[in-house]
């Protein structure tokens, strides 16, 4: 194989076996990363799909790199699972060297199944691989990690490697409290403030004991198939990435004016707004006050998007973060009505160290921020004021949600589930406050102003709900699809170092494995066939959630409520329009019209045994 090590490590935490799984044809179909996790998860547990529970130790965590980790500019490591959001499959992709370090290692990704009866943490070093007691470690947040374990083991790395030199630091990714917990928006993190968020993985590790996965390789990477070729494109990719200046300077978070400003499209005080002129956000505040690193890459990236927000002054003196990028400016931010960076900083900080989903995080404490502007919540319910813009107010709404204490332990479960749990408890339906896309907090990209790169049914009809990184669209087989998303995810490459384009991309990749791939056959096969089994396994779902898609594939109330200010003011996609480009994307990507994968099409895309899951969903909707 070339860009593949061919092999896999399969743990079994409950057992303590450690074995290899040798990767075959029938898996390369899959290409990688979220494709190659999604068939895994189909092959072993589609079967009983529904019965799964996501946090339970039937479910698989799925930690893979692609055929371009290493190879491509920057660094992904893709995390794969059941999720405990949606009960589908989100394939969650963070900036970490754990990818890299594994197939240095000689290694294309790690199987965890099982749970370990005492908290533990994975070491893999070259052919070891260890499963070590972490119980010292539970309980710690990303900054203590760093100074204890991380350190810990590098320490060791050094006695062994002592007459060959003294390696860099293993990779690490790891959970905080909130993953502990098994809170269902917990992330996976690494280096304190990257996140694999969306899906809830943070809580699938939690729910297997394991802290923590550190790996140090130090092979080489697999050979290529073409090595003049990807030097060649390498060269000319770098030149191209190194033009994209302005996102070299501000990264994500520059978005924290414009897109409220020039976009009208930023979630502002739980979506009741999506317009703002207030400068305060501006990231040049960020920059003069907090900035204290303003280039920073992961391994192989020209782009150096990445900034550290570090408050030496004041009140929060301390909290550290990154700039923080766009989405926790948003849901961090404006979503709570604050506006200003040393509040904005102080939440980012809190979500990272208490290791959760910023994004669903945001998206939760507004939900429950808004029903307490109605009444529907009272102090009483929460045991304080939680009103817009008091920071304090949300940090403490944030530990009793990792402690699941009091109202904590309704908004652990996630924006849809506590949602449902409230109605019931005050007899009011508040779904209609609750702005998810099958149980996943929308990102920070509204649809209604259509000034956005998110558009109508972007959300509605994607197999990842609310992932803004894998969103939908018109013409399903484009660049504007979701299959576009899936290939990144599956190569796994990062999303803002894809200036050069699809094609080129494609024909990198075909560089470095041999592959005769082309955007017509991914579209056409490739990467219709992750589509389509994602679909099918969202679709089971279970066992405590169902998705209708006749219902479910739309968008969420608030979407359909005209925009109440700014140049867009009334502004909003009608159910009408939503409905008709809905049909017009189920007949493109091959489903029927109620929104399932239709058989002759899975048999054309040779997952002809997928079928029996087929008619389960169809049996469960009546159908």
């Amino acid at each position: 194989m070339h860009g593949y090590t061919g092999k896999l490590i399969d743990v079994d935490l409950g057992t303590g076996k450690v074995k290899t799984v040798e990767i075959d044809e029938e898996m390369l179909r899959f290409y990688g990363g979220r494709g190659l996790g999604t068939y895994i998860l189909w092959k072993e547990l589609g079967e009983r799909w529904e019965k799964v529970d996501p946090l339970g130790e039937e479910n698989l965590l799925l930690i893979l790199t692609g055929p371009l980790t290493g190879y491509y500019p920057g660094i992904k490591t893709s995390v794969v699972a059941k999720s405990p959001e949606s009960n589908g499959v989100v394939g969650s992709v963070l900036s970490s060297e754990v990818g890299l370090e594994l197939k240095a290692s000689g290694y294309d990704g790690i199987i965890i199944r099982g749970k370990a009866k005492e908290p533990v943490y994975l070491f893999i070093n070259d052919d070891e691989v260890e499963i070590r007691d972490a119980s010292k470690y539970w309980g710690m947040g990303g900054i203590e990690l760093h100074k204890t374990l991380l350190r810990e083991v590098h320490d060791e790395l050094r006695k062994k490697a002592r007459l060959r030199g003294v390696p860099k630091e293993p990779a690490m990714m790891y959970i905080g409290r909130g993953g502990e917990k098994k809170v269902r928006f917990s992330a996976i993190m690494s280096k304190l403030m990257h996140a694999a968020g969306y899906g809830g993985y943070g809580a699938v590790m939690g729910s297997k004991n394991l802290k923590a996965i550190l790996v140090k390789g130090s092979g080489p990477l697999p050979a290529v198939h073409d090595r003049d070729k990807v030097k060649a494109m390498l060269r000319e990719f770098w030149r191209e990435l190194f033009q994209m200046t302005t996102f070299r300077q501000w990264g994500t978070g520059a978005g924290g004016y414009s897109v409220g400003k020039d976009r009208s499209s930023e979630p502002i005080k739980n979506w009741q707004e999506e317009y703002h002129d207030d400068e305060r956000i501006s990231v040049v505040n960020f920059e003069l006050k907090a900035w204290v690193k303003k280039y920073w890459a992961d391994y192989g990236c020209p782009v150096n998007c990445m900034k550290i927000s570090y408050l030496r002054y004041g009140e929060y003196k301390g909290a550290i973060t990154d700039a923080p990028d766009y989405e926790l400016m948003a849901y961090m931010g404006t979503n709570l009505g604050i506006f200003e960076p040393e509040k904005i900083i102080y939440l980012s900080y809190l979500v990272d160290e208490l290791g959760l989903d910023g994004i669903n995080a945001g998206n939760v404490l507004g939900f429950a921020a808004e029903l307490y502007q109605r009444g529907i919540l009272t102090e009483e319910d929460i045991g304080f004021k939680l009103e817009w813009g008091d920071e304090k107010a949300f940090a403490k709404l944030l530990e009793l949600i990792v402690e699941r204490k009091g109202i904590g332990e309704i908004l652990a479960e996630g924006t849809y589930r506590a949602a449902l749990r409230i109605s019931e408890m005050k007899g009011v339906d508040v779904l209609k406050y609750a702005v998810h896309v099958k149980g996943i907090g929308v990102g920070a990209h509204g649809v209604r102003s259509g000034l956005d790169y998110t558009k109508e049914i972007s959300y509605a009809v994607s197999v990842q709900g609310g992932d803004h990184t894998a969103t939908a669209g018109l013409p399903a087989k484009s660049y504007e699809g979701e299959l576009v998303n899936a290939f990144y995810d599956s190569a796994v490459i990062c999303m803002f170092t894809t200036k050069p384009g699809f094609e080129k991309i494609i024909e990198f990749g075909n560089a470095v494995t041999g592959f005769d791939l082309t955007p017509e056959k991914w579209f056409n096969e490739v990467g219709l066939r992750i589509i389509h089994l994602q679909r099918i396994l969202l679709l089971l779902g279970g066992p405590d959630v169902y998705w209708d898609p006749r219902k479910d594939d739309d968008n969420p109330q608030r979407f359909y409520e005209p925009l109440p200010s700014g140049p867009m003011k009334g502004k909003a996609p009608t159910m009408e329009d939503i409905m008709e480009k809905r049909k017009q994307y189920y007949a493109e990507i091959g489903y029927d019209e109620n929104g399932i994968p239709r058989e002759d099409v899975l048999e054309e895309l040779g997952l002809g045994e997928a079928k029996r899951e087929v008619r389960r969903i169809r049996k469960r909707l009546g159908l």
